[in-house]
């Protein structure tokens, strides 16, 4: 058995076209004390779409990503999920967090429990799943992921890349209806990033709804149905991977494609 991801050959998602909106942000604003981290932020995300976030530290990527399931408030404005506004606490927030899977920077994985358990423990507490058929599809997105042999290994026998691999699944796990990647790839080796990358791109070709925060310039490329660039908390263009990285219309997304792309 194989350690790679078994991932069809990289097909852009535009194949699977984008449905009714899923995610709709309108005036969105948010401040960290008197940083003005989000500005008026206007996005709708379609159902199989893939949106990419790039942009230069500190334009409020991650604070957007992170607004979609309520990690972070926002101050003004308003966020839908699926026709639906973000509820602020209690039960509803939990179930929204269920519809929304969400992989960080660091993998987030419980140390103390097997590879199989982190994957089983959401659906058999939130969804209620029993416990064979929760076991039964974390052996299925372990398959997808590459790891059907690391099922009873614990965290850190693991490799970065794979640990990432695993929270991709256990956030899987749960059938969410969107997923955001927040700089998924930034703490791993180099070697180890396009492991995850190849996940991530079959997710995009499968249709799943993608909002991903990532510095990765190739998988913008090629799994984007948009690349949305951020600069001083606001959405400076939002376009096509191909259209923008051939002629970006901003002087600031040409200036942050400039060095990042011929460094």
């Amino acid at each position: 058995m194989t350690d790679a991801p078994t991932a069809p050959p990289p097909t852009n998602p535009a194949s699977a076209a984008p449905g009714d909106p899923l995610v709709v942000l309108k005036g969105v604003n948010k401040h960290f004390g008197s940083l003005h981290v989000l500005r008026d932020i206007d996005l709708t995300v379609a159902r199989n779409e893939v949106v990419v976030l790039i942009g230069p530290s500190g334009s409020g990527k991650s604070t957007l990503c992170r607004t979609v399931n309520r990690l972070e408030s926002i101050e003004t404005g308003s966020i839908t999920l699926d026709g639906e506004p973000l509820p602020a606490e209690g039960r509803a927030l939990a179930r929204l967090r269920a519809e929304v899977g969400m992989v960080f920077q660091s993998f987030n994985l419980f140390s103390h429990k097997t590879v199989l358990d982190n994957i089983t423990l959401a659906p058999t507490k939130v969804r209620k799943l029993g416990r064979a058929e929760a076991e039964r599809r974390a052996r299925e997105l372990l398959g997808r992921v590459g790891l059907t042999e690391h099922a009873h290994k614990f965290p850190a026998q693991l490799s970065g890349g794979q640990q990432q691999r695993v929270a991709i699944a256990r956030s899987l796990a749960m059938d969410p209806k969107v997923m955001l990647f927040d700089e998924p790839t930034s703490a791993l080796d180099p070697e180890m990033i396009n492991e995850v990358l190849e996940v991530m791109r079959s997710l995009a070709a499968d249709g799943m709804t993608m909002i991903v925060v990532t510095h990765e310039m190739g998988f913008a490329r090629s799994a984007a149905n948009r690349v949305v660039f951020m600069a001083d908390g606001q959405i400076v263009e939002a376009r096509p991977p191909a259209e923008f990285f051939a002629s970006p219309e901003s002087d600031r997304a040409r200036d942050f494609l400039s060095k990042i792309l011929h460094h």
